[in-house]
């Protein structure tokens, strides 16, 4: 994928122009989906995710030239992001669960709920994130960078290196799970 006009001016102006707003742009792009990354890597540990949010980008303005514009930035910050969270949870030596979409909160449920409905809502998220939890980790990460992400199966091929086919089955499977966890479908995968 060729690098998006956006973000080819994007590194253009931090490499030869105003770098200071070209980091400050950079950043307000791409920070709510390099903390999710991280979240979701680190077992949804806030503290833990805002640093190594915090370190992706020290990275990649330390390696921005190198950047040859063969991936999107987003493509691209992703490895950064997970390559991070290795080197992160190493130097920690800690067990930390791949399991968390905390982040997605505000969105899986109403921006402006009810005050009964707020505690349906709150009660309802605390349950699906549980079920979210339970799939296998390429699952839930298929499920995150598809549903709530909204990025193309190619593009997630790309981050993953996972075929396209490998991730719709993947995301296929999740939906299959969630949905016969949450009692839409019987155990057996069949509507009755």
């Amino acid at each position: 994928m060729a690098l998006s006009n956006e973000d080819a001016a994007l590194v253009e102006d931090y490499l030869h122009g105003n770098r200071e707003q070209a980091a400050a742009r950079f950043v307000q792009q791409y920070q709510r989906f390099v903390y999710g990354v991280a979240l979701r890597h680190l077992g949804g540990n806030h503290q833990d995710a805002q640093d190594v949010a915090q370190e992706t980008f020290i990275r990649a303005f330390r390696s921005l030239h190198r950047f040859k514009g063969e991936s999107s930035l987003q493509t691209w910050l992703y490895r950064i992001a997970v390559n991070t969270c290795l080197s992160y949870r190493r130097r920690w030596r800690r067990w930390i669960r791949l399991d968390s979409i905390v982040e997605t909160a505000d969105e899986l449920v109403s921006s402006l709920p009810l005050p009964d409905r707020e505690v349906e809502d709150g009660e309802f998220l605390d349950s699906f994130l549980r079920l979210l939890e339970q799939l296998p980790p390429k699952q839930r990460e298929t499920f995150y960078l598809r549903y709530v992400e909204g990025l193309s199966y190619e593009e997630i091929s790309r981050m993953l290196g996972v075929s396209v086919s490998g991730l719709k089955a993947n995301y296929h499977h999740a939906i299959r799970k969630l949905a016969t966890m949450l009692g839409a479908l019987p155990s057996n995968g069949k509507r009755t």
